[in-house]
């Protein structure tokens, strides 16, 4: 009996499949209208400014006088001056202390140390905290700083009515309370998802470490955080990321006093707007761009590793 291979046979190659399925010869153009729109959102509000941000940069364009009607091309002159500029250094070396203090430090520790004590706690008692903490993510910035800046005053502050003595926060320790600031407002992420990891760690893993001999702290090291390790740098990719982007400090300090405060957002907001010099804060703004990006491949490699 004569058989017939797959390649003779039109129905077993993929145009004999198709002939077969009229409707697959349209799921190519169906799937292209549906994947179209969000291309264009992201190249109309992506892609497009970044080439933008990228060309001005290059450009001594500024918001008013001759360059705002006839930017000029001077290449990596922005780039230069702003890495050569102490108050952009100064920027970076506040930017990073308050990433780390906040995000990685306060943010990270306070998050976990929150969701590690809540596994036991009855649970309406757990649920009240968890309200209370995530009141602080969904309450509008500009009312948040109010608020802080209420709390922090020197001379009618909250603190102050509650301490001895009176202390101008804002200006005698203006990094502290914007660190403070920053890991109040965004420790609820990093409680609900290491709360989410936790309960992703077999009980048992933990009962046989307790039944070893093994201490809190020891579950804590050889059980808890290898299991949640994924989730541990998820969170601190996040809060490092946005924390370095975050501008809400200027609402609070202003980037003062004497520029102690000043972030790389306030800095940019301060060059590009402020002075005018729309050029060179596309610049700064590239370098941030480059830098959360080393912040990202640093992340990835990590992962890489824990794979």
């Amino acid at each position: 009996m004569q058989t017939r291979s797959p390649a003779a046979d039109p129905a077993a190659t993929p145009a004999g499949r198709d002939a077969e399925q009229p409707g697959a010869v349209l799921r190519r153009p169906v799937a292209a209208a549906f994947v179209t729109p969000a291309l264009l959102l992201v190249a109309v509000f992506l892609a497009f400014p970044a080439v933008w941000t990228l060309w001005l940069g290059l450009t001594d364009y500024r918001l008013t006088g001759l360059q705002a009607a006839r930017p000029r091309l001077v290449g990596l002159h922005n780039y230069a001056e702003a890495l050569g500029d102490a108050l952009f250094r100064n920027s970076l070396l506040v930017t990073l202390v308050f990433v780390l203090g906040s995000a990685v430090v306060g943010q990270m520790g306070l998050g976990f140390a929150l969701a590690w004590k809540l596994r036991d706690v009855p649970r309406p008692l757990r649920s009240a905290v968890e309200v209370l903490v995530i009141l602080a993510c969904i309450i509008p910035e500009s009312v948040v700083a109010f608020l802080w800046i209420a709390f922090l005053d020197g001379e009618s502050g909250t603190l102050n009515a509650l301490l001895p003595g009176q202390v101008e926060w804002l200006l005698d320790y203006p990094l502290l309370a914007i660190i403070i600031f920053n890991i109040w407002r965004g420790t609820a992420f990093s409680m609900l998802l290491f709360g989410a990891a936790l309960q992703g760690v077999p009980p048992s893993h933990l009962e046989t470490a307790r039944l070893a001999g093994a201490s809190g702290w020891q579950q804590l090291r050889d059980v808890v955080l290898p299991t949640i390790r994924g989730h541990v740098l998820t969170n601190l990719l996040l809060v490092s990321l946005w924390t370095f982007n975050y501008f809400t400090p200027y609402l609070i300090t202003r980037g003062g006093p004497s520029h102690q405060t000043e972030v790389l957002p306030v800095y940019v907001f301060r060059t590009a707007i402020s002075a005018g010099e729309f050029g060179a804060g596309a610049a700064i703004s590239t370098i941030m761009l480059l830098i959360n990006l080393l912040i990202a491949l640093a992340y990835l490699r990590l992962l890489r590793e824990r794979r």
